[in-house]
């Protein structure tokens, strides 16, 4: 298979960070002095921003608006993206090897551009990337698949010689739905990992050990 665009997630697939989004809650309320409850995952996991910031207003007692609240969320996410966040062990090689075939690298994302730009710059590899593509920007989540079609089209590629990567089963789904060659990749975040695997046409388990993938890829 002659690749000539490749599509990669960010959270969870490149980088090492889909823990930040179940974390961020009691790491924010640590930075309050308070002690989070062991139900506190689970109490916000299906509520908007706006509905968890206000159930942890009630909850612990904050004398905050659920405004400061958020942005006091989004202040440890910021942090996360600009300081700490590091890209999966094998990712480098992995990027530099699909360099060396000449296939255009993109990124396709539901966080927002400003949090990527920042970790790829720190971790010196924003020049792998040809575009950056934001679900925000796009105007669309990845339960539909307009992003992935976007990015194709960026590269002036088709279905046959693009390629999605990505870690969650629902935007896998969609990539696959669509008519993308689905590539997945493992994250402990993800829970559904039998059905995405038999979904996608090759997994990759880490990059560290991703031969199967390059097999894959030289088999046509």
């Amino acid at each position: 298979m002659k690749i000539k665009c490749a599509i990669f997630d960010f959270d969870g697939t490149l980088f090492d960070s889909m823990f930040i989004w179940d974390e961020v809650g009691e790491i924010y309320l640590h930075s309050l002095g308070l002690e989070p409850k062991p139900s506190l995952r689970e109490d916000v996991r299906a509520m908007s921003l706006y509905q968890a910031a206000s159930y942890v207003r009630k909850e612990y007692g904050l004398s905050l608006f659920e405004e400061q609240i958020i942005e006091g969320i989004n202040q440890t996410v910021e942090n996360f993206y600009f300081h700490e966040v590091l890209p999966k062990p094998g990712v480098i090689d992995f990027l530099e090897r699909m360099k060396r075939t000449g296939a255009a690298m993109c990124i396709a994302t539901a966080s927002d551009r400003y949090q990527i730009e920042a970790a790829l710059q720190r971790c010196g590899m924003e020049h792998y990337f040809d575009a950056i593509f934001t679900c925000s920007e796009i105007g669309r989540g990845k339960d539909e698949p307009i992003i992935f079609q976007k990015a194709m089209e960026n590269f002036e590629a088709e279905r046959s010689n693009t390629i999605v990567f990505e870690d969650a089963i629902h935007a896998a789904q969609t990539a696959k739905a669509d008519g993308f060659t689905v590539v997945a990749v493992f994250d402990g975040s993800e829970k559904r990992q039998d059905e995405i695997r038999e979904l996608a046409d090759c997994y990759i388990e880490d990059f560290e050990h991703s031969e199967e993938f390059w097999d894959y890829i030289s088999a046509d």
